[in-house]
């Protein structure tokens, strides 16, 4: 699946709830998602499907909040295609 479509998923399964809720409390629940991420993240030892699903589960709520604000995920990680965005390099040398 591309980022793209992926986004499109999500607006489809939940665009309307989220554009209900609006933008500054969509926003709250990504970053909930977030602090679950990163209480997996601290577990030992990891459970990977766990956060298989913590990494969806915030990757979602990003997508969500993008389409709110009318932003494309796939144009944006565009911005790195030719590595750093500052420096060009791949490593970053900045």
């Amino acid at each position: 699946m591309t980022i793209e479509a992926f986004q499109k998923q999500i607006e489809d399964i939940y665009y309307t709830r989220d554009a209900e809720r609006g933008v500054p409390l969509t926003f709250t629940w990504f970053v909930e998602e977030v602090g679950e991420l990163a209480k997996e993240i601290r577990k030992q030892p990891q459970d990977i499907a766990r956060l298989r699903e913590e990494f969806a589960d915030v990757f979602a709520w990003l997508a969500t909040l993008a389409s709110l604000l009318g932003i494309s995920l796939e144009d944006a990680a565009k911005i790195y295609a030719e590595g750093c965005p500052k420096c060009s390099g791949t490593p970053c040398r900045c």
